[in-house]
């Protein structure tokens, strides 16, 4: 099997089985979204969707947000992963959507990684959630399940990771293919033990047919 006819494997799998695969995380809006993401980074969906709604209804807006203290807004986050530094970082993020935004979270990759707490994998799954952008956000789930189906090959980074995805997935399913994978990697191609006799797409994966011939 070619890359190309993995890929378009792939892809026809995914739109017969997971036609409307979406972000777990909730939201109402792309201000909601974002501090979800920031919140997200080395946590479950699970946790921060059990955190943001004491936050979202304190602090509904960039406005809101941005005047609030340190000694507020922390213990609303002190049960997820590194929550000083999420902290700090969500004030930061909601001041400069005012100061330099008008209280708008901006739509572009190169604008969102200017706020605080925000990377290059965050602005792209605002970007492709949001705008549906075809934007291609490499968390360790798509970067492990990526590469052993053999979509990507060789890749050291997730930048590495996310060129190859762009390459060759058509530009209509990125934005899906992100979620894809994610929700792939988490409940079947999982890290430790891949649940191989669950899944429909060992026919065109690297890793599978590898176990096979061993």
């Amino acid at each position: 099997m070619t890359r190309q006819q993995r890929y378009d494997f792939v892809i026809s799998y995914f739109l017969e089985h997971s036609p409307d695969a979406e972000t777990e995380l909730i939201y109402d809006n792309p201000f909601q979204l974002l501090v979800a993401v920031i919140l997200s980074a080395q946590c479950t969906d699970k946790r921060v969707n059990l955190t943001t709604p004491s936050i979202f209804s304190q602090y509904p807006d960039a406005g809101s947000m941005s005047k609030a203290e340190f000694d507020e807004l922390f213990p609303l986050i002190r049960s997820i992963s590194y929550p000083n530094n999420k902290t700090k970082h969500l004030i930061g993020m909601a001041k400069m959507l005012m100061d330099d935004f008008g209280g708008i979270v901006p739509m572009t990759v190169d604008e969102l990684v200017k706020l605080p707490g925000v990377g290059r994998k965050t602005a792209n799954v605002i970007t492709s959630v949001i705008d549906e952008q075809p934007n291609m956000a490499v968390d360790t789930h798509v970067f492990r399940v990526s590469a052993r189906i053999g979509l990507t090959i060789g890749a050291k980074t997730p930048v590495a990771a996310e060129k190859q995805l762009i390459k060759y997935l058509p530009k209509e399913y990125v934005h899906k293919a992100h979620h894809w994978l994610i929700l792939h990697g988490r409940y079947i191609c999982v890290a430790r033990k891949p649940k191989c006799h669950e899944c429909g797409i060992t026919m065109a994966c690297k890793f599978f047919n590898k176990l096979a011939v061993h």
